[in-house]
């Protein structure tokens, strides 16, 4: 006898490589690293263990927030091709299973940073969590093309949260590594969203280069290039950091600019052509990571 196939409206329990997948692992490794770089760089020493428990808090908390967020965006994720294949549009789970899962992630990442941390890292974390979820893919998302300058908050908390777990206050760096992540944020998505505006276009996503063009999105994009800069030297300016991070982050943003600029200059409008946008779409990740390792050297060289 041969098995009939199966309904289209049933689905097998999710596999354990579909949540991983909810928690978006590529996002999570940038959100755990400068998580982990603002807990190195905090002047108080944390026992390996609860500095080990805090990051995997602050991944965790990271992993949560996706999860609920493909949860909310399953139907625009199934609008275009480079989320399509993610499970919830691929029919590989339930939208109930993911928002169990992302949930239980959340409330089990803030539990666990209280009890391994202190009560402000803790806030902090679930302040990050409801703010991507609530305010970013729930009220913005779908309303503004100021979503991403906005909801950039909500992937600009891990350095702080990593400091807090690390000396349990707000101190003038920690805020400063806040300002670089939320200010770098419109530049890097902006980048990417001017080589994929036609997927965007397809889910009624009013992402810039959608409702404002493609000049007015690579203006933006080196306007908004100079205040991060700004930010990202004002550490060293300010006597906060030495000179290992002062020199690395000259360095970065002088490169930063100039791809900022170029993709000003560029004229094309086909994916194709957008080399400019693309290169400083692929430096704009070097650049974060590279920063904030330049951050934790210059923290632990020059003590």
């Amino acid at each position: 006898m041969t098995s009939l196939p199966l309904p289209a409206t049933h689905y097998l329990p999710a596999s354990p490589r579909d949540l991983f997948a909810l928690t978006k692992p590529r996002v999570m490794s940038l959100v755990v690293f400068t998580g982990l770089c603002g807990l190195l760089a905090a002047p108080v020493p944390v026992h390996p263990v609860l500095g080990f428990t805090a990051v995997l808090c602050i991944a965790l908390g990271a992993g949560a927030a996706g999860a609920l967020n493909q949860w909310y965006e399953a139907d625009l994720d199934a609008k275009m091709k480079r989320t399509a294949s993610r499970p919830l549009p691929a029919g590989r789970m339930t939208r109930q299973t993911a928002l169990h899962f992302g949930v239980g992630l959340s409330v089990f990442s803030v539990i666990l940073m209280d009890l391994a941390a202190n009560h402000l890292a803790a806030a902090i974390l679930a302040i990050s969590i409801l703010f991507y979820v609530i305010v970013y893919t729930v009220w913005l998302k779908r309303r503004t093309a100021q979503n991403i300058v906005i909801g950039g908050a909500a992937g600009a908390f891990p350095p702080l949260i990593g400091w807090i777990a690390a000396t349990g206050q707000i101190s003038a760096l920690p805020v400063l590594l806040f300002a670089i992540i939320f200010l770098w944020t419109p530049p890097h998505f902006w980048a990417l969203s001017l080589f994929v505006r036609t997927d965007y276009a397809n889910a009624g996503v009013p992402m810039l280069p959608v409702v404002a063009g493609i000049t007015n999105t690579r203006r933006q994009i080196a306007l908004y290039t100079l205040p991060m800069i700004a930010a990202a030297i004002a550490p060293w300016v300010m006597g906060l950091t030495g000179w290992i991070y002062g020199i690395a982050s000259v360095v970065l943003n002088v490169i930063f600019l100039a791809l900022s600029l170029a993709v000003l200059a560029n004229k094309a409008r086909e994916p194709k052509e957008m080399k400019p946008e693309k290169r400083l779409f692929g430096f704009s990740i070097l650049y974060l990571f590279a920063i904030f390792g330049a951050l934790v050297i210059d923290a632990k060289v020059l003590v």
